[in-house]
């Protein structure tokens, strides 16, 4: 029986959490699978709590080597056939196990890996060519939209060991969540239950476009006074946009409400789902709130457009347009029917079409086909 093992830092949240520990519960039904991080937190107990096979290999610093031969000895002995690597982190470490073994080496590309540090001068330097040391030694790639394969190809990467898999989910988990009067009044928002609320779910990083949001919050508010905008995460992560608002005059209908552990808490409670990302993938935030038919609004980059077709279960804006942004908030906030009615919409494209099932038949198909074309490879070399 083939055997696969994921790494990943142990660090990580929002959608490549989401996506690797949703993904390894489902594998775990048609494979033996196990993941290994290298920080004990929230991902690996939450591994556990899904009944996950996890373990944690600690490291004192972020690239701390000594963890190779310990990793390269269990592949060893447990009879590893193929891994599978998230994250910078997780890709540099794989980078030096290769030297030490001849089982694929597959990773998934979450994000666009010049973007990841950005807003850090340092991480950026250090950490983004770090990561494109490592990528370079990968044997295969799976990009999580077509975009992102395309931007693989055109830094060089080969086009013929580049795979496809979009994101899914399990539409038929049952999910639980705060009522929304409860996640108002535990945030101190008691006073805005009978508000219409905007929310934005993504982590405060310059590549998420927070500005855009904002700016285009200022331009509903104009015409709509009583509207008020949600974001998650605290002000003092990024001072700038705390900045923003308060220029803008707008900071009595912006609230930062701090960190979220369930996506469902947060998006139960908002009445319109906005994405603002300069660069995405296919964002599980897309994916969550259409599980909630919540109206959405996101920007048209990555594989996003495979999800919204634009009026008709929800609206695409170009990324860095907040006049767009606005125009289509504005005609949500007035047709309120119409907005539902995308939100269900939504769900039904969304359930349909980007399940949890089908992320995990993709991977198998396409860990089988790297095996292969391994056992392909060892033929042609014992027949020369």
């Amino acid at each position: 029986m083939e055997k696969v093992l994921h790494l990943i830092s142990g660090g990580d949240v929002g959608g490549a959490k989401t996506h690797v520990l949703t993904l390894v519960k489902e594998l775990q039904k048609n494979l033996a699978v196990k993941i290994i991080c290298f920080i004990e937190g929230p991902f690996a107990q939450e591994a556990r709590e899904m009944g996950i096979d996890i373990m944690v290999l600690p490291q004192h610093r972020r690239y701390d080597l000594k963890v190779v031969d310990t990793l390269v000895n269990i592949i060893k002995t447990e009879g590893f056939t193929l891994i599978h690597s998230h994250g910078a982190r997780a890709n540099f470490i794989t980078r030096f196990i290769r030297k030490k073994i001849s089982i694929p080496c597959v990773t998934t590309i979450h994000s666009d890996f010049m973007l990841d540090f950005k807003g850090n001068l340092y991480k950026h330097i250090i950490y983004t060519n770090l990561n494109i040391f490592a990528l370079k030694k990968f044997d295969y790639f799976i990009a999580v939209s077509k975009s992102f394969k395309d931007m693989l190809v055109s830094r060089g990467f080969p086009d013929n060991r580049i795979f496809i898999v979009y994101n899914g989910m399990d539409f038929q988990e049952d999910i639980s969540y705060k009522s929304r009067d409860e996640f108002l009044n535990e945030r101190g928002l008691a006073h805005l239950r009978d508000k219409r609320l905007i929310g934005i779910l993504a982590r405060l990083h310059p590549v998420k476009g927070h500005e855009i949001f904002i700016r285009a919050a200022a331009d509903v508010l104009t015409d709509n006074k009583d509207i008020h905008f949600l974001i998650t995460g605290d002000a003092g992560e990024m001072p700038s946009l705390d900045s923003q608002i308060k220029q803008l005059g707008i900071d009595k209908n912006i609230h930062f409400i701090g960190f979220i552990d369930n996506p469902y808490d947060f998006l139960n409670a908002i009445d319109i789902n906005v994405l603002t990302s300069y660069s995405e993938s296919f964002p599980y935030v897309l994916l969550e709130g259409a599980r909630l038919e919540k109206p959405t609004i996101a920007s048209a980059v990555g594989g996003i457009p495979m999800l919204i077709d634009d009026g008709v279960n929800g609206y695409l804006f170009e990324a860095g347009d907040y006049k767009e942004l606005s125009g289509k908030l504005k005609i949500m906030i007035d047709d309120e029917e119409k907005s539902k009615a995308l939100g269900r919409a939504l769900y039904k494209k969304a359930s349909e079409n980007f399940s949890l099932k089908n992320l995990a038949m993709d991977h198998i198909k396409i860990y089988n086909e790297m095996l292969k074309n391994k056992k392909v490879r060892n033929t042609d070399e014992n027949n020369r």
